[in-house]
């Protein structure tokens, strides 16, 4: 009996550690595009030592059939438009369960983690499609044009 007691009482606190417990994001800068036939988008994304989330993506969607050289204008522009906003992007909060980042409450996922490989995937939600995969590469600074990165 004390036994079962005893063990009862260590699972509620192995539970209770568990549930108390947060991931902590892991902290750095990244970057990375995505260029498909009708869409494209830019990614710079920084976390900071207190989880805060820094994300910028602008994008370019349902456009029709470009030349390389309109496709390489479009490129400059969102590269420009990153760079440029960048100073005015607000800190986000997400939920982070050590591999998946969700808006607080939400249930789709925003951006995934793989620490193993150290690889950070942002996940862009535009119009009606499903969710654009985005895998993105760290840096130590911020290039001009993450296109040519």
């Amino acid at each position: 009996m004390r036994r079962t007691a005893a063990m009862a009482l260590w699972l509620a606190c192995l539970v209770g550690l568990f549930a108390c417990s947060h991931a902590k994001p892991p902290a750095g800068r990244w970057e990375g595009t995505y260029d498909a036939a009708d869409v494209m988008v830019a990614v710079r994304l920084e976390i900071d030592g207190s989880g805060n989330v820094f994300l910028s993506a602008p994008d370019a969607i349902d456009f029709p059939a470009v030349s390389d050289e309109q496709r390489q204008a479009m490129h400059a522009r969102l590269a420009r438009h990153l760079t440029e906003a960048w100073g005015e992007v607000t800190p986000r909060k997400f939920e982070f369960d050590g591999s998946t980042f969700r808006n607080p409450g939400g249930f789709a996922p925003q951006m995934e983690w793989n620490a193993a490989a150290h690889q950070m995937t942002v996940i862009v939600y535009l119009e009606r499609r499903s969710g654009i995969r985005i895998p993105l590469h760290a840096v130590s600074n911020f290039s001009a044009n993450p296109w040519a990165a």
